[in-house]
């Protein structure tokens, strides 16, 4: 009887342990990939900026025309700024473990992320839009 019970045992034990499910990996990229994907999406743009911020320098004076291109500059300048704030405050967050190797967020850091992700989606727009007003104004001539 004492081998029949320690043979029962041993079954339940075993089926629970080949029961136990694997943890899974997640499929696809991570929202911490995501947000650095559009980080390095918008980055390379930073030297269009400052190539837009010069042509239209040039082009500034009191005329209303100037003050188009007076606008247009300070809106390239105003998103370089806003990239250069938003890396510096992502960068006071996170850790490169938590940013590179995907170290799991605390709570408190998971609330930050979904903040970030909302701020580099608005500066990627504005980023992208500054350009495009840019070098359509530029079009013009």
């Amino acid at each position: 009887m004492r081998k029949i019970v320690s043979i029962i045992i041993c079954a339940i034990l075993f089926a629970g342990i080949s029961c136990k499910q694997e943890k899974k990996t997640p499929e696809g990229p991570t929202q911490m990939q995501q947000v650095m994907a559009i980080h390095d999406e918008v980055m390379p743009k930073m030297g269009t900026l400052g190539k837009l911020v010069g042509e239209l320098k040039a082009k500034v004076d009191t005329t209303e025309a100037g003050q188009k291109y007076e606008k247009a500059m300070k809106d390239l300048q105003e998103a370089n700024m806003a990239m250069m704030d938003w890396m510096r405050g992502f960068g006071d967050r996170f850790d490169s473990d938590e940013i590179l190797n995907g170290k799991e967020l605390t709570e408190q850091k998971q609330l930050w992320l979904n903040e970030e992700e909302e701020k580099v989606e608005a500066l990627k727009e504005q980023i992208n839009g500054s350009i495009e007003r840019a070098q359509a104004l530029l079009a013009q001539e």
